[in-house]
């Protein structure tokens, strides 16, 4: 990010000159006063990103320019300029507002120093104050142990050291943003800024104003120049979520930002560049967009250098246990509640609900079930407040870590399924071992479906290929439950 205007406030003119081809060496506009008067008039008229000042001036006291620079709407850097130094007035100016201190006589590399660190401090300030816009809420994106999840830690291993634009697209809820930050922290800009842009929650007459910034004056309400999230994210990642939503008219200012990593400010002439690698997010079908004409397909290819698709919950249900054990452990230090994992009935829900929310919602959901849950005892599927399943499903379980948790005062369930007439029972009555309740679930789910397995499976809610294999473990042991079912997987 660099200084748009510098003053120098300096009255000996062979120091002035000296500071002054050092700045217009870097190309940088400068503005010189050599009295506090002139000073003043300067700051009334122009807004400075950085000022030279000297603390012996011959109308007055440099520090109480210093002072009056502080209540200025812009204020700008200020790096003190001495011959007459001293701890006690090094000090006063810290204590001041100066950002830097520096002693005469003085060479270039000290000032191409303090110009490099006052540009760096200017951009964390900037960083700043996005932070809490933009931190993330979601929580769990990479966690999971399913071939899905397997390959897309892959995936990140290989492409985040490179600068290779990525799309990240997903079904709403899947953890994109999660993704893209961890593409982040495994790249080699780990140590620069990660911006983010929203592009769904930015209105359009502002978003190009969010992109690239605006001067003074380029519009009702610009009291101030603005630097956009293209300036900000200098040398870092930026990361466009939702991207999708971009109105048509940007798009194509965006693709020449692509292009040629150049843009000018709203209501401004001079070019400025930047060196930023792109992440861009979508929930929706790009190409399709594309084929509406809603979307540009040269913006389309320009961000889809490297994609990745981010799967549904439903379609990686063997995460399920590894994420809501996950946020289970999470909320409860979180919310002080020490509850006692989930009971069987809580992991049947789980288990056998679609996740339309996808991730997002089942965190939501763990959160709400740990704080409605009483100390000591399990989540149970009623303070899940998921919706009731048919009795069947309701007897899909999977492999879950740890030991299984009882419910509480179990409710009596009786079996739908035709020619079934086995009852699952309490303490009190006789109890069906967990793998016998599986095994009754598929094959009632199969006979339901006249042997359909895409259709069993998703009235299971498991995936086509947990249903294969569960059946060919039941082939194997010697208890082929398909049998006589004709099979379908259409």
């Amino acid at each position: 990010m660099s200084f748009e205007k510098i003053l120098i406030v300096e009255d000996d003119v062979v120091v002035r000159n000296l500071l002054q081809a050092i700045f217009l060496r870097h190309k940088l506009p400068v503005v010189c006063a050599s009295t506090l008067a002139e000073a003043m008039a300067q700051l009334a008229r122009d807004q400075f990103d950085l000022m030279l000042l000297d603390l012996r001036l011959p109308d007055g006291d440099g520090l109480k320019l210093l002072e009056h620079s502080a209540t200025l709407p812009v204020r700008p850097l200020v790096v003190m300029v001495t011959g007459y130094g001293s701890i006690e007035s090094a000090v006063s100016c810290m204590r001041a507002g100066a950002f830097d201190y520096v002693l005469k006589p003085f060479s270039p590399s000290q000032i191409d120093v303090i110009l490099r660190k006052a540009q760096t401090y200017r951009q964390l300030l900037g960083v700043n104050r996005l932070l809490s816009d933009d931190a993330a809420d979601e929580d769990g994106g990479l966690v999971g142990r399913s071939p899905a999840m397997l390959r897309l830690r892959q995936l990140i291993d290989r492409v985040a050291p490179t600068d290779a634009t990525v799309l990240i697209t997903g079904e709403s809820g899947t953890g994109k943003e999660m993704i893209a930050r961890e593409f982040y922290r495994r790249s080699p800009r780990r140590t620069q800024p990660f911006i983010k842009v929203n592009c769904a929650a930015v209105s359009e007459t502002l978003i190009e104003s969010e992109f690239f910034g605006h001067e003074r004056g380029a519009f009702t309400g610009a009291t101030e120049r603005r630097e956009g999230r293209f300036e900000l994210a200098n040398n870092g990642t930026l990361l466009l979520d939702e991207v999708s939503e971009i109105p048509g008219p940007l798009q194509a200012k965006l693709l020449r930002v692509l292009q040629e990593r150049e843009f000018e400010r709203v209501g401004g002439s001079r070019t400025i560049k930047v060196n930023v690698r792109i992440i861009a997010t979508s929930n929706r079908d790009l190409i399709a967009h594309v084929g509406k004409g809603e979307f540009r397909q040269d913006l389309y290819y320009r961000l889809n250098v490297f994609p990745v698709h981010v799967p549904a919950l439903r379609d990686r249900v063997d995460d399920i246990p590894v994420l809501a054990e996950h946020f289970l452990s999470r909320f409860a230090r979180k919310h002080g509640v020490k509850v006692t994992g989930f009971a069987d009935s809580a992991r049947a829900a789980m288990m056998g609900y679609r996740w339309p929310g996808n991730v997002r919602e089942l965190q939501n959901t763990v959160e709400r079930a740990v704080i409605l849950s009483e100390s000591g005892r399990p989540v149970t599927a009623a303070v899940l407040g998921l919706p009731d399943l048919d009795p069947v499903d309701s007897l899909v379980t999977t492999q879950w870590g740890g030991e299984a948790v009882a419910d509480p005062a179990p409710p009596a369930v009786e079996s739908s399924a035709p020619g079934h007439s086995q009852s699952i029972t309490d303490a009190g009555g006789q109890v069906m071992r967990l793998e016998e309740l599986e095994k009754h679930a598929i094959r009632a789910a199969l006979r339901q479906t006249s042997g359909n397995r895409t259709q069993a499976a998703a009235a299971l809610g498991i995936s086509i290929r947990t249903l294969r294999n569960k059946l060919q473990e039941y082939r194997e042991a010697g208890d082929p439950i398909d049998a006589g079912v004709e099979s379908a997987e259409v």
